[in-house]
């Protein structure tokens, strides 16, 4: 699972969020960016070592001088100090390493602080359970019978993501006051306390169960949005073969085995209509395990 984002931000905003779990982890802990700014500049590595170089080449040049080849040494001489004077002047210093795009992540999570939710959030039993309402929630999106507005498209686009975030928010809440109960049993607990400390374990397990009941919801309409698909590409198939039809007949009677013709065939348009029959019955049982979700 990743970072849960509640629906009301901007996409672009809460797809930032959820392509930087990792980082959003480090600024929870307290991490901060440096701030954007001008940043300090460095010379490049190619310049610094060009000027290193200077004086060993005019220790050269002045040997050259006294040599028979002192006019290669002028020429020789004269394009260094050239590529010394660019590399300084146009190409000599490079900008630090700076983050803008961490700062921005930085000012997002800050505008939007408590608007998502990270997978440190939930302790393992939360994970299992969100995950279970994330794979009911994406089936459904993903469907063709959904793509194809055989379902309420529109409706499930914003409902099931208002679902995932308040099973997430509630899950995340649960596990926070799970971490503490542990951590006070595991400190030891009074006899005077103990009796204190059952009814609130019953609280936290009453809330789990009310939780999970949410997401057997989802995933029972999930499961009715799963036969409508089966049943919509076994009638996507049906017709392409019904289509397909004319050219077995042709070739049965070119064959001369047109006598042979197997009853199968000509069941394919009863089958058509069956499928049909099926795809209706499953897409009305996901409308109506849709209510429930409304609910």
């Amino acid at each position: 699972m990743g970072v849960v984002v509640e629906p009301g931000v901007p996409p672009e905003i809460a797809g930032m969020l959820r392509a930087n779990a990792p980082l959003l982890t480090r600024i929870r802990s307290g991490w901060v960016p440096p701030v954007s700014a001008p940043a300090p500049r460095r010379r490049s590595p190619s310049s610094v070592a060009l000027l290193a170089a200077t004086p060993v080449v005019l220790g050269l040049m002045a040997w050259l001088l006294d040599t028979p080849a002192a006019p290669a040494g002028f020429v020789l001489l004269g394009a260094f100090m050239l590529v010394v004077l660019i590399k300084t002047t146009t190409m000599g210093e490079l900008p630090e390493y700076d983050r803008p795009y961490e700062r921005g992540v930085y000012e997002q999570a800050r505008l939007h602080h408590g608007r998502f939710l990270l997978p440190v959030d939930f302790d393992e039993e939360a994970r299992a359970v969100l995950s279970r309402a994330q794979r009911a929630i994406g089936g459904v999106l993903r469907s063709h019978v959904n793509a194809e507005g055989l379902l309420d498209g529109a409706r499930n686009g914003v409902l099931l993501p208002e679902q995932e975030w308040e099973i997430a928010r509630l899950l995340a809440k649960l596990s926070a006051l799970r971490s503490e109960h542990r951590e006070l049993l595991g400190r030891g607990v009074a006899p005077e306390v103990a009796a204190v400390v059952e009814p609130l374990e019953r609280a936290l397990a009453t809330s789990e169960a009310a939780v999970v009941a949410r997401v057997e919801v989802l995933e029972r309409y999930a499961r009715h949005v799963a036969d409508a698909e089966r049943a919509y590409h076994a009638r996507e198939q049906i017709e392409e073969l019904r289509a397909r039809l004319p050219r077995y007949e042709e070739l049965l009677a070119e064959s001369g085995a047109d006598a042979l013709s197997v009853p199968e065939i000509e069941r394919l348009a009863q089958d058509a209509d069956q499928l049909e029959s099926v795809l209706r019955r499953s897409v009305s049982s996901a409308h109506e395990a849709f209510r429930y979700l409304e609910g």
